[in-house]
């Protein structure tokens, strides 16, 4: 399979033909960066992880190389930290027994430039070839830009399919912005709280990022934990740790709904929440 960038890379861990390791993908991860996928599709990590029917594939878009660095990284370049954390996704890959990984190699300013077509050509190819049932990519309304590119562009490959071989079920999960503002009714909780030490393993497998001045560990399994007891104010936890996603699965399934009119309706739907507990609980004494 070939891919715009030259230096693209295909991983398989266990060293199957790499067409027959993509077929057997159910649970596909699109992220932006390396360890994205580790955060934010976890769900799907921990349920293909000892399946011998399901199978977790990751593409990552960007090659790493702008991210942030401190204390023993400060001094990096660009260019080892691009190498550096493509073979911790590499690592990554074989701890969680994925089934493929693909990454894509683009920088972040390539990624975000929609305009060429480029990443998502890349990715129509993986999806035709994978054909996942469930895909995990980041939300909408995600803050970080390259983030929402990743997303948007998941979303316009995705339109581009035959129906009949798009997924069933598409998840927008949370990363550099919560969810937690969604209406309860709307949001997806994903139970990510089995196999916590296969997680934490996950995460710290990116050492240029936990050592390197961000702590995704501590700050993943905080939010986690945080989802599940704020979830529900009136009753007890049902799930020791969520992890929240918007439903994208419609704007797959209707190329007529429009999507920025899909998220900002959630947008909208919160502010109405808000202003009507304002109107209904201030009052001013006259």
């Amino acid at each position: 399979m070939k891919f715009f960038k030259p230096d693209a890379a295909v991983f398989i861990p266990d060293g199957m033909a790499v067409d027959d390791a993509f077929r057997r993908v159910t649970h596909l991860g699109i992220g932006a960066h390396q360890d994205d996928v580790e955060i934010m599709a976890f769900h799907g990590i921990q349920k293909c992880f000892t399946s011998k029917e399901l199978w977790f594939g990751a593409v990552t878009s960007t090659n790493g190389a702008g991210s942030p660095r401190a204390g023993e990284y400060a001094s990096w370049s660009d260019a080892d930290m691009a190498t550096l954390r493509r073979r911790e996704q590499e690592k990554a890959a074989i701890i969680g027994n994925y089934g493929a990984l693909v990454q894509l190699n683009y920088t972040s300013a390539e990624a975000k430039d929609a305009g060429t077509g480029r990443l998502k050509s890349d990715l129509i190819k993986i999806l035709e070839l994978v054909r996942p049932e469930v895909v995990y990519t980041h939300n909408p309304a995600d803050k970080h830009d390259t983030h929402a590119a990743v997303a948007f562009t998941a979303l316009a490959a995705m339109r581009e399919l035959d129906p009949a071989e798009r997924p069933t079920t598409v998840y927008g999960c949370e990363v550099w912005r919560g969810l937690d503002w969604m209406d309860d009714e709307d949001k997806v909780p994903l139970d990510v709280g089995r196999r916590e030490a296969l997680s934490t393993g996950l995460i710290g497998v990116y050492d240029s990022q936990v050592e390197g001045g961000k702590r995704y560990d501590l700050a993943t399994v905080g939010r986690r934990r945080a989802n599940a007891v704020y979830f529900q104010s009136h009753a007890t936890d049902e799930a020791e740790q969520l992890w929240f996603a918007m439903d994208l699965t419609p704007l797959v399934r209707d190329d007529r709904l429009d999507v920025g009119h899909y998220v900002l309706g959630h947008i909208d739907k919160f502010r109405a929440s808000v202003d009507q507990k304002i109107k209904k609980y201030w009052v001013v004494k006259r």
